[in-house]
């Protein structure tokens, strides 16, 4: 009987320590995956200063993809993750009757300066800085503009009257419910919460899952010296263009985890 008792006790004892043993090897795996992911995350987005500024060509950028003509206007490029939340999205809005269109994704340093000029020359009338700030109502400086990053979208109407209407009012109540599903928030809201920057935007939708980084790396490498090479550039620095509207954006966005 005590034989039988002391081998019974061994087994307990040989199983608590293998129990423990195997507790403190998953806390050592985990402590390994939960230590790597930084890295990992930082070596996936290979984020640059050339890259947020814009001065790029996404066309032969490996990770960035054409979208297919189906969900677009006209021809435009996403980043790949992004094209592919998209068309995840695409799908569910179709599913309740809903249909998407992107106008605009990404757009380079080039294609929003040529944007910019021409509205700093129809604004010949204005002094420089009026003139800035009345472009700044709905369109970016080169190099401050989210679209450099292939993680923004222009959606269906450039207009906020349209989605007053009940097919646009359809389409951003959508929106409002469900695009947060997939990553895309509505970054220009109204300014009712002391939101600074652009004007309302109920077209413009930002994959935050990548633009949130994108913007974190933009505020820790970039500053106004760096925004230049177009007419009115010196403007920047009084209208302070990063913290104002690169950092003008609503709050969910801000609080985006």
């Amino acid at each position: 009987m005590k034989l039988l008792i002391a081998t019974f006790l061994c087994l307990i004892y040989l199983c608590s320590c293998n129990s423990k043993a195997k507790n403190k090897n998953e806390l050592a795996t985990k402590k390994v995956i939960i230590d790597t992911l930084p890295t990992i995350k930082k070596k996936k987005l290979n984020i640059t200063k050339a890259f947020v500024l814009g001065t790029f060509n996404y066309k032969t950028d490996s990770t960035f993809v054409k979208v297919n003509s189906e969900y677009s206007a006209k021809p435009l490029y996403l980043k790949s993750e992004v094209n592919d939340a998209f068309t995840n999205m695409y799908n569910a809005a179709k599913q309740d009757g809903i249909s998407l269109v992107i106008l605009s994704g990404t757009r380079n340093f080039n294609e929003q300066k040529a944007i910019w000029e021409r509205k700093w020359n129809a604004y010949s009338n204005l002094k420089p800085l009026h003139r800035a700030q009345k472009i700044l109502e709905y369109s970016s400086m080169p190099s401050s503009s989210r679209h450099h990053w292939g993680t923004d979208l222009d959606l269906n109407n450039l207009s906020n009257s349209y989605f007053s209407t009940e097919k646009g009012k359809a389409l951003y109540n959508w929106l409002n419910s469900n695009a947060h599903r997939f990553g895309f928030y509505q970054v220009y809201t109204n300014k009712k919460n002391g939101r600074t920057g652009y004007n309302l935007e109920k077209w413009h939708w930002s994959y935050l899952p990548l633009a949130k980084p994108y913007l974190e790396f933009y505020n820790a490498n970039i500053n106004v010296d760096d925004i230049n090479g177009f007419k009115g550039f010196e403007t920047a620095k009084d209208l302070r263009i990063i913290e104002n509207y690169v950092n003008g954006i609503s709050q969910a966005a801000k609080n985006y985890n």
